[in-house]
């Protein structure tokens, strides 16, 4: 009888392409970061005040923050998907210092939103109560990377960050959801708009969590043993 014997075989690697996940991320990116920009000019130029834009030119700092560090976070934390620079701590950790802040100032101030300012019209209750439960599953999301990072635990902190980045960046989702049944079908009423705009975020939150299970698939060692007896 002959001992057993245990091959470790590595297999070889092709290099993955780098761009075409923050590429895409990006694009996704520019429309809310476009549309935030019109409002931007708006608040800041002479334009008329609506029923529409009323609440925005009554209290303008949560609407400005909001702005500004959804644009920051959503375009900024598509590079961290490269994996070249992911894995280059210096650049990590100086973008996640920018990201977290950033993140939670764009979920807080979403939050601010929801809670204060008149709803506009077409939305109703049930689209208010699905920005509630995302914009407080986003700064949870992003608390518990930043508790998970400071425990070393890379694993989990990259897992939290992903969900907290696929919830902030549903805004491009929701507009290619959005706009398609606009010129296809028409206005929507509430309860269509709010399914329509809770559809873009748990589409968005299943592709992280697919995102998460590859990754984590990668990171495990493939190792084969095989036995004669």
């Amino acid at each position: 009888m002959t001992a057993a014997a245990t091959r470790v075989r590595i297999p070889a690697r092709r290099p993955r392409p780098q761009w075409p996940v923050p590429a895409a991320l990006i694009l996704l990116s520019l429309i809310p970061v476009i549309f935030g920009a019109l409002r931007l000019a708006e608040l800041t130029g002479s334009a008329v005040v609506t029923p529409q834009n009323a609440r925005f030119f009554a209290s303008p700092i949560p609407v400005v923050t909001h702005i500004v560090s959804v644009t920051i976070y959503s375009m900024l934390g598509a590079f961290q998907f490269v994996p070249s620079l992911r894995g280059r701590r210096g650049w990590h950790r100086i973008a996640g210092s920018i990201l977290i802040p950033a993140g939670l100032l764009a979920g807080l101030s979403g939050l601010w939103m929801s809670l204060f300012y008149p709803l506009p019209a077409g939305d109703g209750d049930l689209l208010l109560v699905l920005r509630l439960i995302f914009g407080t599953a986003m700064v949870l999301s992003i608390v518990l990377g930043l508790v998970s990072i400071r425990r070393r635990d890379y694993v989990r902190h990259s897992a939290w960050m992903t969900r907290g980045y696929a919830i902030g960046v549903a805004a491009g989702t929701q507009a290619l959801v959005g706009i398609p049944w606009l010129l296809l079908v028409g206005p929507t009423d509430e309860l269509t708009r709010a399914v329509l705009l809770g559809a873009a975020w748990v589409s968005n939150l299943a592709v992280a969590e697919y995102a998460i299970y590859r990754r984590s698939g990668r990171s495990r060692p493939s190792v084969r043993s095989t036995g004669r007896p």
